[in-house]
């Protein structure tokens, strides 16, 4: 990678789909651009990836089966939209490799897939992806039947990654990385976790603990932190390094809180694109291997983020 060791993850999807006029006030939220507008999805991707991002993530982080039946939508129509938002991935990550090939002096890599698998909490769309409050009736099991079929239709698609985002506790840490291995994934993947105090998980349990049910699964590759806070990731950074030996990759969102409940982002301590400049080298320089931004960043800040690691190592 032309990016000091690092890997440049793309940015906030649904914060650029707005900015392109998409009304995503929905439980699907991006998702329901799948249906709707797939056209400004591959937009989108194609600004991440002008921008320098290696990594492009999917627009299938609240694309579930049953969210899509609720809509009315066949399990079959629901399936082949999952298929849609890794094709269009696909699509515009060909287009523009294609057309970045032809330029002198091209500073891109080739970027890699990475398939969106959101947590439980994202489907139920109450919030509880921050809280990790599932409630006493959500087994492992339960959680494993949930994400099954979406992650089948999703490796069927043919990803070059899978990246299971803002996972609140240990229960559905777990569910994921032994659902890999029951399924025998070989594609490689990431499990992030959410955290609102910048100590722990959503739920409490420490990440000592949620690593340590991840570091028993060979198909996880990494590990990390999005959609969580930038001034709690160095932090963060460090106490992964301390236990586990896989990728940490990070990809924060500005400082803004999103209220749950009442499905609007609340004003707090920001990270312009200056900020994520300087706190990227930081961040690389602690250990993580993958780095970009969550909601309410854009590719202005994943070209920041893509210079200051670029310039270093070139």
């Amino acid at each position: 990678m032309r990016a000091g060791g690092c890997a440049v993850v793309d940015g906030g999807f649904a914060t650029q789909l707005e900015k392109h006029g998409a009304s995503i006030n929905d439980p699907l939220w991006s998702a329901l651009c799948l249906i709707k507008s797939p056209d400004l999805i591959k937009k989108v991707h194609l600004e991440y990836l002008e921008a320098g991002a290696d990594v492009i993530v999917t627009s299938s982080y609240q694309a579930t089966l049953p969210g899509f039946q609720s809509r009315g939508l066949s399990m079959e129509e629901a399936e082949s939209l999952l298929k849609t938002s890794v094709r269009i991935a696909v699509e515009a990550r060909d287009k523009f490799w294609t057309s970045a090939k032809r330029r002198a002096g091209n500073n891109y890599n080739r970027a890699l897939v990475a398939a969106s698998i959101g947590s439980y909490g994202a489907y139920l769309a109450d919030g509880s992806e921050y809280s990790g409050n599932y409630g006493p009736d959500v087994s492992l099991e339960k959680l494993k039947d949930f994400h099954r079929r979406r992650l089948q239709v999703l490796v069927e698609a043919g990803p070059d990654l899978l990246a299971f985002e803002t996972i609140p506790n240990k229960l559905e840490a777990q569910a994921c990385a032994e659902l890999l291995d029951e399924e025998g994934v070989s594609i490689p993947s990431w499990i992030c976790f959410s955290s609102v105090n910048g100590e722990n998980a959503p739920s409490g349990e420490s990440f000592e603990e949620c690593l340590n049910v991840i570091n028993k699964s060979s198909r996880v590759g990494a590990v990390g932190i999005n959609c969580a806070p930038p001034h709690f990731v160095l932090s963060l950074i460090q106490r992964f390094k301390l236990h586990t030996d896989k990728a940490i990759v990070v990809y924060p969102n500005s400082g803004e809180i999103w209220d749950g409940i009442a499905k609007k982002w609340l004003p707090s301590q920001c990270f312009d694109d200056d900020k994520f400049e300087v706190f990227t080298t930081r961040w690389r320089d602690a250990g993580a291997s993958l780095i970009g931004g969550c909601c309410r960043t854009s590719p202005c800040t994943v070209r920041a983020i893509s210079k200051v690691l670029k310039k270093e190592k070139s």
